[in-house]
């Protein structure tokens, strides 16, 4: 499994003989320099979107033109981006798991807002959700924009993922010491990886508090288009 961050919320997984591109936020993502756009959706097999904020659907439907690869998201965001030009995928919900080859891709809760810009007016986009991954014999969480919530004990423990990517910047989302608090109740993760930080100067731009805060556990800072082998 190698896990590509493309600055932000923004992320590229390869797993088995998937390419799966994660709420890709291309132009205006200060992170990720245009000269880098086509080598982080080179190859994309599917697209996830976890909310509706512009920060990640602003290029849904131009990547998956782009690459051809089917859009999935909550129902009511599925809807709205295959409405803008997105190839159709699965419009699905929490609870819901889907198959992209030998990944299954479990829809779970998550706690922030979501909603899209629609004839200027910023319009419920169908609720925020995380995801949970299992394949290349990994189980992986995906977070999605959240702060904490109890959800987070039962996805720990049926799941029993031992990967998480966890939004942990602050102000919108979790920060860094509620990511670790997080990660030391509710999971048993060998690898953990923030995200959604560094972004913009509100934004936490260290995840020193969050490796303080979970001791024996491998914490991972990404760096922009380099993979993370697991």
């Amino acid at each position: 499994m190698n896990i590509i961050w493309l600055g932000h919320g923004s992320f590229r997984l390869e797993i088995e003989d998937q390419v799966i591109l994660v709420d890709p936020w291309l132009n205006g993502n200060p992170m990720l320099a245009e000269d880098q756009h086509d080598a982080a959706t080179q190859g994309a097999t599917q697209i996830l979107v976890t909310h509706g904020h512009f920060d990640h659907t602003a290029d849904i439907a131009a990547v998956s033109q782009k690459t051809g690869a089917p859009v999935s998201a909550m129902y009511e965001l599925a809807q709205m981006l295959v409405a803008r030009g997105a190839v159709e995928g699965n419009a699905f919900n929490k609870g819901g798991t889907i198959r992209f080859g030998d990944v299954a891709v479990s829809m779970v809760p998550a706690s922030h807002s979501s909603s899209m810009a629609v004839d200027g007016v910023q319009t419920y986009a169908g609720m925020e959700i995380g995801y949970v991954l299992q394949g290349g014999g990994h189980c992986l969480y995906l977070s999605g924009d959240t702060g904490i919530m109890a959800d987070m004990d039962w996805i720990g423990d049926f799941f029993k993922p031992d990967i998480g990517i966890l939004s942990a910047g602050g102000h919108y989302t979790m920060n860094m010491a509620q990511a670790a608090y997080a990660a030391r109740r509710y999971f048993d993760f060998r690898t953990v990886i923030p995200c959604h930080y560094r972004t913009f100067p509100a934004l936490e731009q260290s995840a020193e508090v969050l490796a303080a805060g979970l001791p024996g556990v491998q914490v991972i800072e990404p760096q922009v288009m380099q993979p993370i082998t697991l």
